[in-house]
Parts: structure tokens; sequence; C-alpha cells
């Protein structure tokens, strides 16, 4: 279960800091033992609950009892950025590298207990939810993380120039999101999560995603062989396309984001074709699996809300979503990490705050990746 979850509605139910290593050299080694969650599978899910989550009687309460919530708004308190007035939303989609339960198997490392953000997504729905932004967060940023409390009530002083995703498994969900709040200062509207099981199966539970490829992809650590051309990827050459780090490019984490971004797109367009689906059976079973793979914040932690939050998104197709990176630049320090470009990444956050496009000039000449082009939609 993910860091601070706990079960659906009405059933009862430390820290990690990195330093900077003064050595330069090439970009991050692999790490077989890293696990690479993609969270915006939430997105997928919510698609799928709009189908699923129609039901009566034992089975609506069924997937209802399946959700897992965070109370997001009574752990932050009022000590928040104002909350937007102009008909947009922002949703902090993440993913956890937990070990626990069916995660260790999937890949290879062990379980020792903890928990860390390796997938980060910022997503901005513009009014009218036609169209959307996603900027996604580099789990290898250095950052100020605010003082969080943890879901234990203990409380973790603030820190500077610690990993980004050292948020999670400091103090949870809330932590992530106040943090994300902090260097944004954009108020998070909703928080979902998504497990590694839960993503391999629902994948799996889709019939696979259909890419291209345009050259080949081997990184026996995240158990992913692929050739150059067209695949149907099933639930385990999915999770190891969005984990794989040094299977092409420069072995860089905005390579890996490169390679998400893409996948998501191809993502987002199949589940807007669920719809043709006619087997009632098949509907439920998606439902079943996207109930149990999501944690959410509490707002729209029923089936009835997470329908009614994914029917305002279902019509935003790829065409639709920009998605970028939040600017960085390699630190010269240690060229595993990087650093944020203040004056850029201040240009994405002002947009957003605006509901305006996010403009070119923000991400022109910050850090890149070398996977661009690799995996498109088939």
């Amino acid at each position: 279960m993910p860091a601070e979850s706990t079960p659906g509605p009405g059933t009862p139910g430390e820290s990690g800091t990195s330093r900077r290593h003064g050595a330069k050299g090439s970009r991050r080694k692999p790490r077989g033992a890293r696990r690479k969650a993609l969270l915006v599978t939430a997105w997928t899910a919510a698609g799928i609950v709009v189908l699923g989550g129609t039901g009566v009687g034992i089975l609506y309460f069924k997937l209802n009892d399946n959700l897992k919530t965070v109370d997001i708004n009574q752990a932050l308190g009022a000590d928040r950025p104002t909350k937007a007035d102009n008909g947009s939303e922002n949703i902090l989609v993440l993913g956890s590298d937990t070990r626990a339960g069916g995660n260790e198997k999937l890949g290879g490392g062990v379980d020792d207990g903890s928990a860390r953000s390796d997938t980060a997504m910022v997503v901005h729905v513009y009014r009218g939810h036609k169209k959307a932004s996603v900027v996604s967060i580099p789990r290898d940023t250095l950052v100020r993380r605010p003082s969080c409390t943890d879901a234990k009530g203990v409380t973790h002083d603030a820190a500077t120039g610690v990993m980004f995703n050292s948020a999670y498994s400091t103090g949870g969900a809330t932590c992530a999101v106040k943090t994300v709040e902090s260097m944004s200062g954009i108020r998070m509207d909703h928080y979902v999560e998504v497990d590694f099981s839960g993503f391999q199966k629902l994948i799996d539970d889709l019939g696979g995603v259909s890419v291209t490829t345009t050259r080949a992809i081997k990184d026996p650590d995240s158990h992913l062989n692929l050739t150059a051309g067209p695949h149907k990827l099933d639930g385990r050459q999915a999770l190891g396309l969005v984990r794989t780090r040094h299977g092409v490019g420069d072995g860089s984490d905005l390579g890996r984001i490169q390679l998400q971004q893409a996948f998501i797109k191809a993502l987002v367009d199949q589940v807007k074709h669920l719809g043709v689906l006619t087997s009632p059976t098949k509907l439920y079973r998606l439902a079943d699996t996207a109930t149990k793979t999501v944690t959410t914040d509490s707002d729209i932690g029923s089936v009835k809300d997470l329908a009614s939050f994914a029917d305002g998104l279902k019509g935003i197709g790829s065409s639709h979503m920009n998605m970028v990176t939040m600017p960085v630049q390699y630190d010269s320090a240690d060229a595993n990490r990087v650093l944020v470009d203040d004056t850029k990444a201040e240009l994405v956050w002002n947009a957003l705050k605006d509901d305006r496009a996010i403009p070119r000039s923000a991400t022109q000449g910050t850090a890149t990746g070398s996977a661009k082009g690799v995996v498109n939609a088939s």
C-alpha cells in the first residue's frame, strides 16, 4: 500500500536525503534495483472508472471499497497557495517505487520498508477541460524541501539541496504535495498515485498498448528487449519501457522522462477508444483493477467523485496535451543531479497560474535527455 494511504471511504483503517558528491563524471550509472513507475496511469484508471463505475449495488460498493485515499487538505491546512478561480485544475500525479508486495518481483530489489517518488508530473487542465499541459519533475532535482509531518505525526525539518523524490520518502503524499506547491507557488487541487503491480496489470487488462520504436531498446535490468518497429506492449514490457534509463539515450533521468511522455500519449489515446468495448465483464475487470491501483486525495476518494472527475478529462486526447520537463540544468558539482533553472521555471509556473500555454522560451536552452522521438504512438 502506498505510504500514508488508507482504505477506501468508510473503512478504518523517513526520511530520505541525498548528498551532493563532489566528483564530476558521466550521467547516472545504471541501477538495476531501482524501479520506475508511471503514475500517469491514474489518468487511464480514471477513464476506466467512468465506464466501469456506473454499476449499482454490490459491484459499485466493491469498487468503492477498492479505493485508497489521503486527506491532503486536512494534513496541510491553510498554509498553502490560493486555489485558482479561473476554471482550471492542477493535479499532482505521482509514482512511488515501494518494493513491498507484488512490486518486489518487478525487476529485482528488496523490500526495505521505504518508498520514493520516481515519477512526478503536474497535470494542468485548462479552463473548459479541452486541453492540458503536463510538467514532469525530474526525481534527481535538488530542491528545498519544506518541513513536513509524516503519517505517524513526526515532523521533519526543512532541508536544502535534497533530491525531489526525498519528499515522498520523508513525509509521504502530503510532503510531496507541499514540496511541489512550495516550488511552483501553485495549489494542487488533486493528488493521484499508482503502484508498479497495478500499472502492469492495468496494461494487461487493456490488452496492451501499441507503440512504434525508431531504434532498438535493450535493457536487461528492466526486462526490456525491443527491436526497432511497431510493438504492442504487454504490462511487463510497458513497465520496462517507462522505467528504463540506460536502454537508450544518454542514460539520464531526463531521457527516461522523454520515453515516459511518449508512452503516455499512446496510452491516453488508447483509453479514449474504450467506449467501443461491449463486454461488461471486461469493463468491470478494468474498473476493478483501476480502483485497486490508484490512491487519491479524499476529495475524489469515491467511485462517484472519481468518475465525475474523470468525466472532465476524457475529452483530452494526446494532440491536446503539451508535455514538457520542468526547466533544469545539470549540476556542475554532480553530473547525476540537476538544478532548477529558476528563471525559466518561473515562466512555466506563471503560465499555469494564469491558465496560459507554456511559452516555448521556457524550455529552450535547458538540460534535456537524448531519447526524444525514440518511441511514438502507433
